[in-house]
Formats: C-alpha cells, structure tokens, sequence
C-alpha cells in the first residue's frame, strides 16, 4: 500500500495543478459566455472517454499479467507529455482534443488504482480504511499542491502546466516499483460476475453514488459561474477548490471510524443528511461564504460516500472483472455528473437557489435509502 500511496500522492499534485491551469482557461479568464460555450463543448467531451474506457481499456487492465502496474505507468507518462502539449495550446480548439485524452488517462488511472486495493490488503473488513487512506493522500496533496499552483497561475498558467507536467512524470517513475499483479479470470465466471453486480446491495449503493455525483458535478459549476457573476473571480474559486481537497481529507480521515461504528449504506446516509442539512440552510442564508462552506462539505461527504460504495463493490463483487466493473459504475457516475453540470451551466439559478436544490435532492436521497436499509 506504501508504494501505491505514493504513487497516488504524485498523481493527486499533478491532478490539482491541471485542473487550476484548466479551470482558468475554461472560464475564469474569458468572458462569461465564451466561458459557457467553452464549458459546454468540456463537458460534452467529458463523456467520450467512457465510450473508449469501457469496452477496450477495462478487460485489457483486467486480463494482462501486470496489466495495472503497466496502465499505471503508460498513464503517467502519456498524461506528462499531454499536459507538456497543452502549454503551448492554451487558447486553441486543439486545447479540447488534449483534454478528451487527459480525461481518457485519468478515469485509466482511476480504475486501474481501485482495481489494485483489494489485492493489497488482507481481507474485506481492511477495504474502507485502504481506499480512505489514498483518499486522505489525494486531498492533502491536492490541498498541498493547489498553493503554489495558484501562486504560479498569477505569474502565467503556462507555469502551473508545468508542475503538473512534473508531478505526472515522478509518478510514472514511482510506478515501477509497484507489485506484479496477473489479474486473469476466466470467461466461465462471466455470470457469476453480471449477479454479483446486480445484486440489490450493489444496485442501492450504486444509485446513490450516482446521486450524489450528480450533484458534485451540479454544485461545482453552479458555485464557479455564481462566483464569477458575484465579481468574486479566481480567487475565490481557489478556495473553493482548497477548502474541497481539505475537506475531502477530512471525509477520507473519518471514514473508517464511521465504518467502525455503521454499515456502509449507513455512511451513504449519512452523507446525504449533512449535505441536505448544509444545502438547504445555504439556501436560505445565502452568500459566498455559505456556498464555499456547502462544495466543501459537499465534496467531503462524497469522499465518504465513494469509500463506502468502492468497499460494497469490492466486498460484494468478488469474482467479477474489477477494472471492468468499476468502468461501468464510473460510466454511469460521469453521466450523472456532466449532466447535472449541464443543468447548472445552462439555468444559471441564483446562488442561494441552486443551494436549495442541492439540499433538497440530498435529502431525498437520504429518504430513499432510509426506506430501503437491510432490515
């Protein structure tokens, strides 16, 4: 696990400086409509990579002897020479290829690291506190990270492209120290693996991850163009952006104490309930300072809420094809996120509103896996 968490810690710098660099010339930089049109075609082109990642790279990471090691690494060079590319490109249309490839790479890695957890610990019961602990890297590097990155935006974004490009390549070196892993399975489990998948636990969990990325996607684009309209600027989506990583460290850091104390449909729970509880009372108090404080929390419960469904998936999904199964959920996952993003982009609801909405689509989905906990 020591070695994967360094690798995920470079990953998670390199992720944070990209996503700054990328976030001000989506929108922050540009006039608000350019920064619409240009959103739109991103989130549109958000969606592609999961129509190449799941029918070919899934299998391919499941199937190869040292297939996830090997993706790993690929993935860390090739995301280098990506961002190196993207420096020069920074207000061209081939900017939008580069960011299809990015994307591509980064739900590789994505499903590569989750598929890798659970043959590094030794049983089930160490699943939640494996995943929470890359979780708590990813956000105290990300927060670590997102400091000089926003120092270096203000110089020029070329320079935050840079670290970036860096962090990715000391990440590919890291790589190679990761155990072998042939990660074969049978076609005759093939069944087996579609029933543990759709197995009501696995189903409820999922749906509720969906959710709730959902209104991730909803919140941040909703909070990024509020801001901008309240003339608050990069600035104040820096925050934003480095209270998120903070929190997610936090939500990373309870997480196995929770899973200590309630199952993990009850973490999902309450997941919900804070975000619901701290929506609707933005919602009605309104302002910058609430709507920092709700895509924090907001981001920190979904840190709970992916251990949780990452735990049930591992846990309950044993013989299926792992990088194949999470491609499907993280399919799903992507389409609720760029959807409701496409909601918040395209009705521009007022600060508090959009809020409100959050908190009451959170609290529904409280109600729902209330009515339907294991009994």
């Amino acid at each position: 696990m020591r070695r994967l968490g360094r690798v995920h810690s470079l990953f998670a710098c390199g992720e944070a400086a990209f996503a700054i660099a990328l976030a001000d010339s989506l929108f922050l930089s540009i006039s608000p409509d350019a920064a619409r049109s240009r959103v739109l075609l991103f989130l549109a082109v958000s969606l592609a990579p999961f129509a190449i990642v799941a029918p070919f790279i899934g299998p391919v990471i499941d199937r190869i002897p040292g297939g996830r090691r090997i993706t790993v690494f690929i993935v860390a060079v090739l995301r280098c020479v990506t961002v190196v590319l993207m420096i020069s490109r920074l207000n061209s249309i081939s900017l939008f290829a580069l960011a299809f490839i990015s994307l591509i790479l980064a739900r590789t890695y994505s499903v590569s690291k989750t598929a890798i957890v659970p043959t590094l610990v030794r049983n089930d019961d160490e699943l939640v506190s494996a995943n929470s602990k890359l979780g708590l890297l990813s956000g105290a590097m990300g927060f670590a990270a997102a400091v000089p990155a926003a120092l270096l935006q203000l110089v020029d974004a070329r320079a935050t492209l840079v670290l970036s490009a860096v962090m990715f390549g000391l990440a590919g070196f890291a790589s190679l120290q990761l155990p072998r892993h042939v990660a074969t399975t049978p076609k005759a489990i093939q069944q087996i693996e579609i029933e543990e998948l759709r197995g009501l636990q696995v189903r409820r969990i999922a749906f509720s991850m969906m959710l709730l990325r959902g209104m991730i996607g909803f919140l941040f684009f909703h909070v990024a163009f509020w801001l901008r309209d309240e003339s608050a600027g990069t600035a104040w989506f820096g925050l934003a952006l480095g209270l998120s990583s903070l929190s997610i460290m936090i939500g990373n850091l309870i997480a196995p104490f929770l899973r200590r104390q309630m199952s993990e449909r009850a973490m999902m729970l309450f997941a919900f309930l804070i975000i619901g509880v701290i929506g609707i009372y933005a919602g009605v108090v309104g302002g910058i300072t609430s709507g920092i404080i709700l895509i924090s929390v907001t981001n920190g419960m979904g840190s709970i809420g992916r251990l949780a469904f990452e735990s049930v998936v591992q846990r309950e999904a044993p013989d299926a094809n792992r990088a194949r199964a999470f491609v499907r959920f993280e399919t799903l996952n992507q389409l609720a996120w760029v959807g409701l993003g496409l909601v918040a982009v395209m009705l521009t609801l007022p600060g508090a509103v959009g809020f409100a909405v959050v908190g009451v689509v959170c609290m529904t989905g409280s109600v729902y896996l209330f009515l339907n906990r294991e009994h």
